[in-house]
């Protein structure tokens, strides 16, 4: 016998599901987005020259605005299965350029300071996580408290 905790009020929780989704990976999107351009994006595009990407300037400013036009997007719930392909595909970018060299983990204590640990490169953890996130909001969709929820229930009527 199968128990919905959710639903044994007689209440459908479940599409307050992909909010917390939403936040959590439109503000990861937006914050490193953002990080990259106040740091000046050609900082960022100079680590894509190291790695030989083609095109590193335009690259660099193609990748910040889909992150943070993308990451904007998932905070309002706006056109949010379309603007996760575009993530998904910086993220696999970003996996196989950068963070596969590193293995799995993303969090790697090489060292203690007395001001405390220092941490080695990031692996590739992190991007499989965002990548499954956005996988289930494209799945499930943006959800009850959304753009996306809010310009569909205008057509209905």
């Amino acid at each position: 016998m199968k128990f919905d905790f959710f639903a044994c009020a007689g209440k459908d929780y479940r599409q307050y599901a992909p909010i917390f989704l939403r936040l959590a990976i439109g503000f990861g999107f937006t914050a490193h987005s953002w990080a990259k351009l106040t740091k000046g994006p050609e900082h960022f595009a100079q680590l894509l020259e190291t790695l030989h990407v083609p095109f590193p300037q335009i690259t660099a400013w193609v990748s910040i605005l889909t992150e943070l036009l993308g990451g904007m997007a998932l905070l309002a719930g706006l056109f949010v299965s379309l603007w996760s392909i575009p993530l998904i595909a910086t993220m696999l970018v970003a996996m196989f350029t950068i963070h596969i060299h590193y293995g799995y983990s993303s969090v790697k204590t090489i060292g203690l300071t007395p001001h405390g640990p220092v941490f080695g490169p990031p692996g590739y953890e992190i991007n499989l996580l965002y990548i499954a996130g956005l996988i289930s909001l494209m799945i499930t969709g943006a959800g009850r408290y959304s753009l996306d929820a809010y310009m569909t229930s205008g057509k209905q009527h």
